[in-house]
């Protein structure tokens, strides 16, 4: 495989970049600080196209793919990870179930809005008392005449809180299948529905410049039209975006751990010591070359899981090779730009502190580290 990109790609890297280091970078650490939604810079990324970049024209997107969503990805993590975990929870779990799944009604109804970045949807999965046994849902949805009514919670979602969030799509159990397992479906709920509430935001480690909330659901009601896709097929398709979804977090970490080097080279070019910088010193040049290491083999991993996703080969095992490792990958590189700085890096003025207090939760969210194993030696035939 030629994994060099075309000059389009390149193109849309660069532009991605520049926003990034011009626009992100000057503003996100007060947004960082203070956890503020960064309103502004998300209208400027709606401006760019972004928020519509793997969907076609014709739905209001841009016509590219979702390799073009990771390269965004990869530079807007370069400099922070809250704008680009707000891009990818938009695109690849707010707009891609309803672009994937959705009638042409709700295609009609959303997606112009979503792909504009006018508004964001989210993704209600995760519950309280569940994590990774997504099986082990509890959320139930009741078909009530021609309503939907729907109890339970759901935690950790992210853009569902914000003043320009429309909707969130929510796995709830509508029955019981002929072998006695759980039926799931994904059912639209538009903001401000009835006995549809959204708690106060969670005080985060990292990602604090993101919209992460729990739901609750209390006999909500919507209309019986909301249900998307089939009736029945909600686990297959959130397991369709969560592959999907994996290759995107792992661009992510790769531009996170590539923002580290970023950082350990500047700051070892500038940083004296015994008369010299730093960077002359053997032990912080292996350091450094290490992490370059890594963030390269990571981002090689996710480029070929997007090659076979495009190519509509089977990527599920390559997917979750990519998450698994960008994610490792990103945690140790943060570590070791934190120790290059050393003092510093403890503080929270240098972007490394930010890094490092971003990268955990990416061997967390969207599937952890110990399911992508699981996912790896199941397809493997074990």
């Amino acid at each position: 495989m030629d994994f060099r990109l075309t000059d389009e790609q390149s193109a849309l890297r660069e532009s991605v970049r520049d926003f990034a280091r011009e626009v992100v970078a000057p503003v996100i650490a007060e947004h960082y600080e203070q956890h503020t939604f960064p309103y502004e810079v998300i209208r400027q990324m709606g401006k760019m196209g972004l928020f519509g970049l793997p969907f076609a024209e014709e739905h209001g997107g841009m016509g590219g793919d979702y390799f073009a969503l990771c390269l965004a990805l990869e530079e807007l993590a370069r400099v922070d990870s809250s704008v680009a975990i707000t891009l990818e929870a938009a695109v690849s779990l707010g707009a891609m179930p309803i672009y994937r799944f959705g009638t042409d009604e709700q295609r009609a109804t959303w997606l112009p809005k979503l792909l504009s970045g006018e508004a964001l949807a989210a993704f209600g999965l995760t519950e309280p008392g569940t994590g990774s046994d997504a099986a082990g849902t509890q959320t139930r949805a009741v078909l009530d005449g021609d309503e939907w009514v729907i109890n339970g919670s759901k935690a950790f979602i992210t853009n569902s809180g914000t003043d320009i969030t429309a909707l969130v799509t929510v796995t709830a159990v509508t029955g019981t299948k002929p072998d006695g397992s759980k039926e799931l479906s994904t059912i639209i709920v538009p903001s401000g529905t009835p006995g549809f509430t959204v708690a106060p935001g969670y005080s985060k480690v990292g990602w604090t410049a993101s919209d992460t909330h729990e739901l609750t659901f209390d006999d909500c009601r919507v209309p019986a039209a909301n249900l998307l896709g089939e009736r029945g097929r909600g686990f297959a398709q959130f397991l369709q975006i969560l592959d999907e979804g994996r290759i995107a977090i792992a661009a992510l970490a790769v531009g996170l751990a590539q923002g580290c080097v970023d950082e350990s080279i500047k700051y070892a070019k500038e940083r004296q010591a015994f008369g010299r910088p730093i960077g002359a010193n053997q032990a912080i040049q292996f350091k450094i070359a290490d992490m370059e290491l890594k963030a390269h083999t990571a981002r090689l991993a996710y480029y070929d899981a997007a090659a076979r996703m495009l190519a509509g080969e089977p990527f599920k095992r390559q997917a979750a090779i990519a998450k698994l490792h960008a994610s490792t990958i990103a945690v140790d590189n943060a570590r070791e730009a934190t120790q290059i700085h050393g003092g510093y890096g403890f503080m929270n003025e240098y972007p490394v502190a930010r890094f490092w207090r971003d990268s955990k939760i990416l061997e967390i969210g969207e599937g952890t580290s110990e399911v992508q194993r699981m996912i790896i030696a199941r397809d493997l035939g074990l």
